[in-house]
């Protein structure tokens, strides 16, 4: 693509693309701007079209010219088969191009000020001509917060020119920002002796815009408790951002002519015990110094601290109206505030302290205290809620129902204030074992050591005793008592069958609980024998038996049909290869399946037996053919 660099040759193929313009042309449409963050990513999109839809563009270019200045300069250029960046101009390296059927797109990376500029972009179809577009790129910088300063100095109402009131600074934005100024959310406009706000602007040298306002402003004495803020606007891709300052308050001088009490601490609701600051102020500036009293003694005066009377640990006592005065004007002008302290008296449990009662026997507890404010009360047992109110009802009381019990008094209004009060409650009665058997049936093999355990609560605390019969081998391993509960463990070796008995007793009563051991004789197996794999081998062995009997049995019934096989009855035969008849052909089995088992065990634990054993199991005899099997009542199986 060297040609393209060229000016000569790019003016001729210019000549010879609009000699064919009649026969194609090429359409161009471009953003009028496009807006980025400082520091961002730009995508300027250049869309293209030809009458001709064969048509495709020879080549694009790319072109920046600055705001205000006719010459531009080109920064990248394509052909379809290459894209490449100009060199040494303040885009290489930081542009790409995309391109499609439909359109080019530029990518400039890391977008910065200097790059609100116009991009262009110049298509060349050839025959179809050329066509060229432009797009304004528009950065935006986000400036810093806002930074406002107010007069120090007080400002009397009675200056007859406008005072400073405080200065506002926003540093590092593009484009240039705007400063508004408000008191209490109202837009102070500028007015010809009322408002008057001064505007600094200046461009850094890297480019930023600093605004700086001043706010010169005709003070009056309701400004005494007005609020001052500056609001900084700004713009941002596609809209305008808004940003306001802390706000500040000015001291105004005016001469008193009221007083205002108030209670500055604590905030919300006042107890007893808590320490009470109350200040007066006049609306004159400079403020003038104060006495203070209360309104049932007005010839006392309180001590106080310049314009602040401070009660420290206030009680009910302290309740009423407190007052003060200026000492630079008449009694007429002054300041009242109604102190209320409020207060929880300590809360009072009936019955006190701890209260025995009786199993099955119900109580009612009560916990009540005198407030100013509205209470709450909720019990308390072992940290979990069992009540709400100022009484408590305990129903057929059992083990359970013993413990201490908290009420707590509470003022939803004022958290801080609470009290609490507690009882402690005692069942009283006969041991009552734990678990819902009394009676436990047990087997353990014998020999073992069994762990037996009893649990038995009750007031009197219950002691525990163990009579074991059948065993002599035994101990107790564990015993423990708490409060309410006995608990103890004993070790049985079981020898014989065992009866142990759990005695819990108390002055209230007694209560037993008792184990029945039944022991289970260990049993063992010879080492050289496996119980699992003999059990297989013997089943094997049977089945196979069985099958070689019953195939056995089926081809002697088959010959015999055909005429091949006769059968005596007379007694046992030899088979022979001599020619017999029907009658001469004698087979008899006798049937002894223990034995025959007794045999296969013995021979898989190696165990022999003796030529006596070995003739009663069953014996098959046949002469020169088969015989169908007949079942007799001796057990003795004859085939016929």
């Amino acid at each position: 693509m060297s040609f393209l660099h060229n000016p000569l040759l790019l003016a001729f193929l210019h000549i010879v693309l609009v000699s064919f313009n009649a026969w194609a042309k090429v359409e161009l449409t471009m953003h009028d701007s496009v807006e980025v963050y400082l520091g961002d990513s730009a995508q300027i999109p250049c869309r293209y079209s030809f009458t001709d839809t064969n048509q495709k563009p020879s080549f694009i270019q790319w072109f920046v010219r600055s705001t205000g200045n006719s010459s531009r300069t080109r920064i990248f250029y394509g052909d379809g088969e290459q894209d490449m960046a100009d060199v040494n101009t303040d885009y290489s390296g930081r542009i790409q191009m995309m391109s499609d059927q439909q359109g080019s797109q530029l990518t400039i990376q890391n977008v910065q000020l200097s790059d609100e500029r116009e991009f262009f972009c110049q298509v060349n179809g050839l025959a179809a001509g050329s066509a060229e577009g432009k797009t304004h790129l528009r950065v935006f910088a986000t400036p810093d917060a806002p930074v406002i300063e107010g007069v120090l100095t007080g400002i009397s109402v009675t200056s007859e020119f406008l005072s400073k009131v405080a200065s506002c600074e926003v540093r590092n934005g593009f484009p240039k920002p705007n400063i508004t100024w408000y008191r209490n959310s109202m837009e102070l406009i500028s007015a010809p002796r009322y408002v008057n706000p001064l505007i600094l602007v200046t461009r850094e040298s890297s480019g930023f815009y600093s605004v700086h306002s001043t706010l010169e402003y005709k003070v009056v004495k309701e400004d005494k408790d007005a609020h001052f803020f500056c609001e900084v606007s700004f713009l941002v891709p596609g809209a305008i951002r808004r940003v306001e300052s802390n706000s500040i308050n000015i001291t105004v001088h005016y001469p008193t002519t009221m007083v205002e009490l108030w209670k500055e601490s604590p905030q919300g609701l006042v107890k007893e015990g808590d320490t009470v600051k109350l200040r007066c102020q006049g609306d004159g500036n400079p403020p003038p110094s104060f006495i203070f009293n209360r309104e049932q003694e007005p010839d006392i005066d309180l001590e106080s601290i310049g314009d602040m009377l401070i009660l420290s640990r206030v009680s009910r006592k302290d309740n009423g109206i407190y007052q003060c005065r200026p000492l630079d004007s008449n009694n007429d002008v002054k300041g009242e505030v109604q102190l209320t302290v409020h207060y929880l008296n300590p809360a009072v449990v009936t019955p006190q302290d701890s209260e025995v009662m009786f199993k099955g026997e119900d109580l009612t507890a009560t916990c009540n205290t005198l407030s100013s404010l509205k209470t709450m009360t909720v019990w308390y047992k072992d940290g979990k809620v069992v009540g709400e109110g100022n009484t408590l009802h305990l129903q057929d009381a059992t083990y359970e129902t013993s413990g201490e019990y908290i009420c707590e008094v509470s003022v939803p209004s004022l958290p801080a204030l609470h009290t609490s009060g507690s009882v402690h409650i005692i069942v009283q009665g006969g041991p009552q074992m734990m678990g819902v058997t009394q009676e436990v049936q047990l087997e353990e093999a014998a020999g073992r050591m069994v762990n037996l355990s009893c649990e038995a609560q009750g007031f009197p605390l219950p002691s525990i005793s163990w009579n074991i019969i059948g065993s002599q081998n035994w101990h107790e391993v564990m015993s423990k008592a708490s409060a309410h509960m006995t608990h103890s463990v004993v070790s049985v070796k079981v020898t014989s069958h065992i009866r142990a008995v759990c005695n819990a007793s108390s002055d209230m009563g007694t209560e037993v609980k008792t184990f029945s051991i039944t022991p289970i004789p260990m049993v063992t197996s010879p080492a050289t024998f496996s119980p699992a794999e003999g059990s297989g081998i013997i089943i094997v062995v049977i089945i196979l038996s069985l099958l070689l009997l019953a195939i056995l049995g089926s081809v002697l019934y088959f010959l015999h049909k055909k005429g091949k096989i006769a059968c005596g009855r007379s007694g046992k035969q030899e088979i022979t290869k001599e020619k017999t008849t029907k009658d001469d052909i004698v087979v008899e089995v006798k049937n002894n399946t223990k034995n025959e088992e007794a045999v296969l065990l013995k021979a898989v634990s190696g165990d022999q037996r003796g030529s006596n054993e070995q003739s009663k199991s069953p014996t098959l005899t046949t002469e020169g053919g088969l015989a169908h099997p007949v079942k007799e009542a001796d057990g003795v199986i004859k085939l016929d």
